[in-house]
């Protein structure tokens, strides 16, 4: 971070692109380092003309290697998996951090990451679970959810009801038949957001586990409006909540699974994201989710 004087500061932003598949598509985030003297309002300013669906800012910290504050372009949000994935990309790029573990601190304490052959992985919690049932004090039922999206109960996988699932954030993962249910989903925005302000969710992460590649378990789309995220193309926080709901209710009994997604957005932007279940007793103790990131472009904000 520069500054020009008194009154004008400027900003560098790294534009890093998370779960790239090879050194293509991915999701963009922007990353900023030496935040230390940034307020949250400049964060959010910063964030906002950055104009991504997060942007991490990283600073000291005394209870992990790094401090990382995430803002979307209206709001903090606790965690960002692609915007954690592309700022520890790039620190391992300029030299900062080097294969092995590191850790980094968020508004709800420490968290591990691992740095393994050149891709970043992210430390989730166990998972926990909320049935539709659970939801109805809260005024949302799986119709709700339904004609959020545009979907009819015929399109939903028969084999599980969606679920609310949180490993550190919360979101609604939805099973539906096959790609083209997937491909033709017709998002309300305004309903998902109420719905996911009701809940307390990120958004909806909705998948099959119909694919065009054997060593893939599941494709994905993620809608996340209440964050002003309409939808992106990888979401790493999304991917570990879908593993474990594979493992734990559709019996896909893997401790890595392999997640895809932005084939579905316009243009496409193909993301992949590795998922390390850590299993204690048959049971989900938490989880690593990763992937590489790749350097796109650099910003210099005005403040």
């Amino acid at each position: 971070m520069t500054q020009s004087h008194t009154n004008v500061r400027r900003v560098r932003a790294q534009i890093v692109n998370g779960f790239v598949t090879g050194k293509i598509g991915g999701n963009p985030a922007g990353v900023v380092l030496d935040a230390d003297n940034l307020s949250e309002e400049d964060m959010l300013n910063i964030a906002a003309q950055v104009g991504l669906s997060e942007t991490a800012f990283v600073s000291q910290s005394d209870a992990a290697d790094f401090k990382l504050d995430f803002f979307t372009p209206n709001r903090r949000i606790a965690h960002c998996g692609h915007a954690t994935i592309a700022t520890f990309s790039y620190l391992t790029e300029i030299g900062r951090v080097s294969e092995g573990e590191t850790s980094k601190e968020t508004v709800d304490g420490p968290r591990k990451i691992l740095i393994k052959n050149g891709a970043a992985f992210m430390e989730q919690l166990a998972p926990t679970y909320r049935k539709p049932s659970d939801w109805q004090s809260q005024g949302v039922t799986v119709q709700d959810v339904l004609a959020s999206l545009g979907l009819s109960e015929g399109d939903l996988d028969s084999r599980i009801d969606p679920v609310l699932v949180n490993t550190g954030n919360s979101f609604i993962v939805v099973a539906v038949t096959d790609t083209s249910v997937l491909g033709a989903i017709t998002p309300n925005f305004s309903q998902i957001a109420d719905i996911s302000e009701k809940l307390n969710l990120i958004g909806y992460y909705v998948f099959t586990t119909e694919t065009e590649s054997t060593d893939r378990d599941a494709t994905t789309r993620m809608f996340g409006p209440r964050f002003a995220i309409e939808e992106e193309s990888a979401t790493g926080m999304a991917a570990g909540p879908l593993a474990c709901l594979l493992y734990d209710f559709l019996d896909l009994k893997k401790e890595t699974l392999m997640i895809e997604q932005g084939n579905f957005m316009h243009p496409a932007s193909p993301s992949q994201i590795s998922v390390e279940l850590i299993i204690e007793n048959a049971q989900i103790k938490g989880l690593m989710a990763g992937g590489y990131g790749k350097v796109m472009a650099q910003l210099d904000i005005t403040l």
